[in-house]
């Protein structure tokens, strides 16, 4: 079930298991917005088009973020947004809606909020719900 976002500048937002129905059922294309690093050493989605939102070091936007998102919705198709939390997918949906794109940010991102002890992947996000995952 999506959450619409009133003029917030993006579609709306979504479940990790929202998200992960809409891509099995081929109505959306999964943008993982995190660098390179977080996919290469904390874990990606199998199938997801890898689309950092800023790059590391430093966290400049990625200039080719544009070129991208356009790339991955070709056909029309709508596009849900992953980071770490579910922030920097929020700026890259907006950035995507203003591309002429239907983006949604997924909730929680892929490892969730930090818990009492400021550890991720304990309290929510795509990992913790058992949606698909692999780490190299």
């Amino acid at each position: 079930m999506t959450e619409p976002i009133e003029n917030k500048g993006y579609a709306g937002d979504v479940t990790p298991e929202q998200a992960a129905q809409w891509i099995a059922s081929a109505e959306a294309v999964l943008v993982d917005v995190r660098t390179d690093a977080e996919r290469e050493w904390v874990g990606y989605v199998p199938g997801a088009v890898p689309l950092a939102w800023k790059q590391w070091p430093g966290m400049a936007l990625n200039p080719a973020f544009d070129e991208g998102i356009r790339t991955a919705a070709e056909g029309g198709k709508k596009l849900v947004l992953l980071c770490r939390s579910g922030v920097r997918s929020i700026a890259a949906a907006k950035r995507a809606t203003e591309l002429g794109v239907e983006a949604y940010n997924i909730l929680e991102g892929f490892e969730g909020n930090p818990d009492e002890n400021g550890h991720r992947g304990l309290t929510g996000g795509w990992r913790k719900r058992g949606l698909p995952w692999r780490q190299n």
